[in-house]
């Protein structure tokens, strides 16, 4: 059973919310081009996420995904925290700038936050969607009652096996390729990194839930690819990233049609968690540290203020440049545009014309 059926949609295409990419405009217009829009408000509060919400459906009626975080609560630990700033204090003296005296959680879990909860069940977005792992039982029957699909990212089975016992209706198969940050239910835990489609036939074999795959999926022939394998439909974000409707910034914008596209790295040191990103200065110097970061998102704290220092100072080479492993072939496309596109190189993928 294809639980998508129920949306109407047109497309078997879900445009990712990444966050620093995805807005409400970009949403509404996949949403409105026949496919399945997205925002992220794992980084927002109660507040902000109710306004990105209102702000898509001032744009569209259909249907579309909001992501929340669902990651372990972060541990402060001050002493990690003030090495972790002592071992960056080089990067932002470069940029004429000092380190954060102290670092902060920036946002908290929706594991833990009820406001978040409130909110979408007032709002009743169509589908929610749960990234680092799942909300309890209690926070996902009140979802399901408000009318919510419910999503899931998955890196291995047993995640996928734990998301369909806790009754969520897909799972999204994040292959390795991925851009952004890995999905994992415990960031320290091993990653057998599997790839979109080994992954995606085994949780379509032995999950018994509707998969999405996910992971280096940029044309239509990939999305055609996925739903061959057996998926319902194909996720994809770095596709999106070039888009004017996506927040990315021009330093983003610009390193993504760079030779750094064809060298993306799976780092922690922008954030704390394992994340794929474009290759840059900041991924770079990761790979020479041997420090640990602190928790996710108090090591993100760390980063985005070296982000802002950089940026300041005319270096665009610190942001969290999130690129699945299919970046050099980004095209540049209002989003409604790159949607009707991509169902163009499906139908001709399947010989439709």
């Amino acid at each position: 059973m294809n639980p998508l059926a129920i949306l109407g949609l047109a497309h078997p295409i879900v445009q990712a919310p990444m966050a620093g990419v995805s807005t409400p405009q970009m949403a509404a217009a996949v949403s409105n081009a026949g496919a399945l829009g997205s925002i992220a408000v794992g980084a927002v509060d109660a507040p902000a996420g109710r306004s990105m919400i209102d702000a898509v459906r001032m744009q569209t009626d259909r249907p579309f995904n909001v992501n929340l975080f669902v990651h372990a609560p972060a541990r402060a630990r001050p002493d990690l925290e003030r090495r972790w700033i002592s071992t960056l204090a080089p990067l932002f003296a470069e940029h004429g700038a000092q380190p954060p005296p102290t670092l902060r959680e920036i946002y908290r879990s929706f594991a833990e936050n009820e406001a978040m909860l409130d909110m979408l069940v007032d709002t009743r977005p169509a589908v929610v969607s749960f990234h680092f792992g799942l909300p309890d039982r209690r926070k996902i029957d009140l979802l399901k009652s408000a009318g919510c699909l419910l999503l899931a990212s998955v890196t291995n089975l047993d995640e996928a096996l734990a998301a369909e016992a806790a009754g969520i209706d897909a799972v999204v198969a994040q292959g390795f390729e991925a851009g952004g940050h890995r999905g994992m239910f415990d960031p320290d835990g091993p990653d057998d990194s599997l790839g979109a489609v080994a992954l995606t036939r085994l949780l379509i074999e032995r999950s018994g839930l509707p998969v999405i795959a996910a992971g280096g999926i940029m044309d239509g022939r990939g999305v055609q690819a996925a739903i061959d394998l057996g998926a319902v439909a194909a996720q994809l974000g770095t596709a999106f990233i070039a888009c004017p409707e996506s927040s990315a910034d021009a330093a983003y914008r610009a390193a993504l049609f760079s030779p750094a596209a064809a060298h993306t790295v799976m780092t922690r040191v922008v954030s704390g968690r394992p994340a794929r990103c474009l290759a840059n200065r900041f991924t770079a110097w990761g790979r020479q540290s041997d420090r640990q970061p602190p928790d996710y998102p108090i090591a993100y704290d760390a980063g985005k203020a070296l982000n802002q220092a950089a940026k300041t100072a005319g270096e665009g080479g610190y942001g969290a440049q999130w690129a699945g492993q299919g970046a050099p072939l980004a095209r540049a496309l209002p989003a409604a545009d790159l949607v009707a596109l991509l169902v163009a190189e499906m139908r001709q993928a399947r010989g439709d014309g």
